[in-house]
């Protein structure tokens, strides 16, 4: 069956208003936004707004033998979403109702289309949070969150997505509907399916509704920001800040980072600072104190300038600058955002050995990342159109898998693995590991229709 023939069969057996067979639209659906990788031609973008429509069209793809690529809003930044020839990508962003805020029972449940920030805000209306807070969080959605696990600021004290996803609505690779999860706090029935598919990408099911925990909302939060003059000083603040306090927020950003964010806001940084840690506490009556033992701990590890607020207006314009790391690398070039984990006591060590990657491949790296959980964001800037700058590029990006493992560390914190990180894979894993995740795989699609290729380079 060729492209157009597979189109009209879509449109005969599914709403035709979901089905899209203009190439220009089908081609912005086809990648995300990380960089070294070039989509293929897909045959078709579906919208679906149900599971019914989601169960329908795999069930399409599976008499065919047509691959899906599943994607949500398209931030990811490992190739998660990049999709290949001959493929129907299947946009969940049409399914963005929150069906229920639950304020009894502390959970909401929403289609994986909603966005990061529009679920927070949602819950907020009511006095509740939902921690897990991507820097991308007003574009990145649910789903996308799902797959890849995230994390963000917020994840040193309170955990990542997996901590808060208590069931799910899958739709299997053989279009069979399956709940996995519950809504209680507690709950051991059986293998715990709804962990196994958050952080798959989308290789063993297409989620198509999520049971999230919720949280009242903290108290407000205070705030210090510590510029240092060397690395070695801001590790040795975040060293002692992390086995010390329990900050809600630890982050830090170099030299490079804070060059690019302030040429873009005037904010009036620090630019001739080494490091930027940035840290806060909400812990209520306490957070003054705690506030004030960060604050002697950067001192103490030699911080050129220490300032803490407690004034909530300020701590988000200081967070904003947080959040604007990656956009202001942007501005720069193209750049391509890693995602590197490694043991608190590496956060230094790994920095450096990000520096000395950019020197030998003579590109521009800027540093920055959640240094209170190890997860650090060292992202690449380059030409894209000078060949050579994208090899050096390229070389660096995967030299920096290597130098996390040297360190005890990850090949990826929470972005995931996609394409771009696959090849890592085994290297972190093990070839008996990676034998059991593809035995997994093979499981739920033996027939490999969904996101082929990602994260493995095979299946069982």
């Amino acid at each position: 069956m060729d492209r157009q023939a597979f189109g009209a069969l879509l449109t005969s057996r599914l709403p035709p208003e979901i089905v899209v067979l203009d190439p220009d639209v089908i081609a912005a659906h086809s990648g995300d936004r990380s960089e070294f990788l070039a989509p293929g031609r897909p045959w078709a973008l579906l919208r679906p707004r149900d599971t019914s429509e989601v169960a329908a069209a795999v069930r399409v793809c599976a008499d065919h033998g047509v691959p899906i690529v599943p994607r949500g809003a398209g931030s990811g930044v490992a190739g998660g979403a990049v999709a290949g020839d001959g493929c129907v990508v299947l946009s969940v962003m049409a399914m963005d109702r929150i069906h229920e805020i639950d304020t009894a029972n502390l959970l909401a449940v929403v289609g994986p289309g909603v966005l990061n920030a529009d679920l927070c805000d949602a819950v907020a209306a009511h006095g509740l949070w939902y921690p897990p807070d991507p820097a991308s969080r007003a574009i990145c959605s649910i789903g996308g969150n799902v797959a890849t696990n995230a994390g963000g600021l917020c994840c040193v004290k309170y955990g990542v997505t997996r901590e808060y996803v208590l069931g799910l609505e899958v739709v299997l690779a053989d279009a069979r509907v399956c709940s996995v999860g519950r809504r209680t706090v507690k709950g051991v029935a059986g293998y715990d399916l709804t962990a196994l598919f958050v952080g798959s990408e989308g290789t063993l099911g297409i989620v198509t509704e999520v049971t999230l925990r919720l949280r009242p909302a903290p108290p407000p939060a205070v705030t210090m920001t510590a510029f240092f003059d060397s690395l070695a000083d801001a590790g040795r603040a975040i060293s002692a800040i992390s086995t010390s306090t329990t900050p809600s927020l630890l982050e830090v950003m170099d030299a490079t980072t804070l060059a690019a964010v302030e040429a873009w806001t005037r904010m009036d940084l620090d630019t001739s600072a080494a490091a930027l840690v940035l840290a806060q506490s909400d812990s209520g009556a306490g957070a003054v104190d705690q506030l004030a033992a960060m604050a002697a701990a950067a001192r103490r590890a030699g911080a050129s300038y220490v300032a803490e607020t407690a004034d909530p207006d300020e701590g988000a314009q200081l967070l904003t600058a947080r959040r604007l790391a990656y956009p202001a690398l942007e501005r720069l070039g193209a750049a391509v955002m890693n995602d590197i984990a490694v043991p608190l006591g590496g956060v230094t060590a790994a920095i450096g050995a990000v520096e000395e990657i950019a020197r030998r491949h003579d590109v521009r790296v800027g540093t920055f990342g959640h240094a209170g959980d190890g997860n650090l964001h060292p992202t690449v800037v380059f030409d894209r159109h000078d060949p050579d700058s994208v090899a050096r590029a390229e070389a660096a990006y995967h030299d920096m898998a290597a130098a996390a493992l040297a360190l005890g560390g990850t090949i990826t914190g929470e972005h995931g693995i996609g394409l771009l990180k696959r090849d890592h894979l085994e290297h972190e894993a093990g070839a008996a590991a990676i034998d059991l995740q593809a035995a997994i795989k093979g499981a739920l699609d033996p027939d490999g229709i969904l996101n082929p290729g990602k994260v493995l380079n095979r299946r069982g």
